[in-house]
């Protein structure tokens, strides 16, 4: 049965007019938002639309807008219904995030058996210079500094509110990560969920047909059936 959230729809809002985006899941949201849309976060759905306020923006561009949508996320394998306008055929050439490098140090830590292998791959985010979490406070710090002179009301705030986040919740995340990693790299042992089989019989082992010397696994006991309702006996 195919999965509903791998199918989108993009068109105009018979009644508004208005380019939106429905459907899909999380990584279709990033592919729309990399394509220039803006999502919308509802109570029971999230969708997406055009940008608004743009001076001199075009049913035109918006149209471009839809067909570079559609064009990337037929290349991710989603499933796109939409008007005939924005089905090209063409396929954008699809690259690897930024953030892929950071999901890799999740699968790293998912694969790690020992507490230096965990310790090694957290290094990358808590390296006090050049690691993910200190470019993270430069991004906040940089994007502060931009709304400083922005012009609007509201800007100032942003900004203290940007500068907010990065000396107090930032600093906080990288200080505790940063103090389990050194943990971590101090206890030098295995994972005892995670050790490794090699499948090689020691020499000191008299069954020389056994394949392993690993211990079996915990032999786990059926569930007992759900009690019978009174009303049920006889």
């Amino acid at each position: 049965m195919p999965r509903t959230d791998r199918f989108l729809d993009i068109r105009r809002d018979p009644h508004s007019d208005e380019l939106l985006a429905r459907g899909g899941d999380s990584e279709a949201h990033s592919v729309l938002q990399r394509a220039g849309f803006i999502a919308v976060v509802r109570v029971h759905e999230t969708y997406h639309r055009a940008p608004t306020g743009l001076t001199g923006l075009t049913e035109e561009d918006e149209s471009r807008l839809a067909t570079d949508a559609v064009a990337r996320l037929r290349v991710a394998g989603y499933h796109v219904d939409c008007e005939e306008d924005f089905d090209t055929g063409s396929r954008r050439a699809s690259y690897l995030p930024l953030s892929s490098s950071v999901a890799h140090i999740a699968e790293r830590i998912r694969e790690a058996t020992t507490t230096e292998e965990a310790a090694d791959a957290l290094i990358e985010l808590t390296a006090a210079h050049d690691g993910i979490l200190a470019a993270l406070d430069e991004v906040l710090t940089a994007t502060a500094d931009f709304h400083d002179g922005l012009g609007q009301a509201a800007d100032p705030y942003i900004a203290r509110r940007l500068r907010y986040l990065a000396d107090e919740h930032l600093r906080v995340i990288r200080t505790d990560l940063a103090d389990t990693r050194n943990t971590l790299a101090d206890r030098h042992a295995p994972h005892p969920c995670r050790s490794t089989c090699s499948g090689e019989v020691p020499a000191t082992e008299r069954e020389r047909s056994a394949v392993c010397a690993c211990p079996p696994p915990p032999r786990t006991l059926p569930a007992p059936p759900p009690p019978v309702a009174a009303g049920l006996r006889r």
